[in-house]
């Protein structure tokens, strides 16, 4: 018999984790406000904390892939996301003497690939989980932002910041939002085949 009770929890590999987007909004407005705080701080400062924004959003993104449901097959998107993050925080951190233009190089690889993850995911899991309209538009953000890192490698240090502190600004709402949608998932038992109303 079918267990019914199963249907009203958070759906898909996101079950019980849905903390973790919430937890990773919450670091990226965080460090953007900081951005924002401290427009006259050196660049090299800026990158620090971007290295540990983005190894606590790579860090958060791996707990997620590990929780939910036993068996998704599509969790190797949000690990995969998960090891990029943490792979250019540890990066930027490890190299602080590195140029800002080499930085600011990964810094625009991982944010197309950060961005291209997320599109992927959001439309492999539309079935799986509410809210997956947030984690597309994250996606798109972060490839616009890719795009005018690309164009503009060498802007003005203030101007660089207020982009990069931007970016996070709205990929952390983004995230928070969808961490809500997940934590208040829509009601799929009554369309599912096998629920509630499929009973005799």
């Amino acid at each position: 018999m079918p267990d019914y009770d199963s249907f009203s929890e958070t759906p898909g590999m996101f079950a019980g984790r849905w903390w973790t987007m919430v937890l990773r909004g919450i670091v990226a407005i965080l460090f953007a406000v900081l951005a924002f705080a401290w427009p006259g701080e050196t660049l090299r400062i800026l990158m620090l904390l971007f290295g540990c924004y983005a190894l606590l959003d790579g860090l958060c993104m791996l707990i997620a892939a590990m929780g939910g449901r036993p068996r998704r097959h599509n969790r190797w998107l949000l690990a995969l996301e998960g090891i990029v993050g943490m792979g250019l925080g540890i990066v930027v951190l490890r190299t602080p003497a590195a140029s800002v233009v080499v930085l600011l190089y990964f810094m625009s690889i991982w944010a197309v690939a950060l961005g291209f993850l997320r599109i992927a995911e959001a439309i492999l899991l539309r079935k799986e989980i509410s809210g997956e309209m947030w984690l597309a538009l994250s996606g798109v953000v972060a490839i616009l932002f890719a795009v005018s890192l690309m164009v503009r490698p060498r802007m003005g240090g203030v101007a660089l910041i207020w982009l990069i502190a931007g970016y996070a600004l709205v990929t952390g709402i983004f995230e928070v939002l969808l961490g809500i949608e997940l934590r208040h998932p829509h009601d799929i038992a009554s369309s599912h085949p096998n629920g509630p109303q499929g009973r005799a």
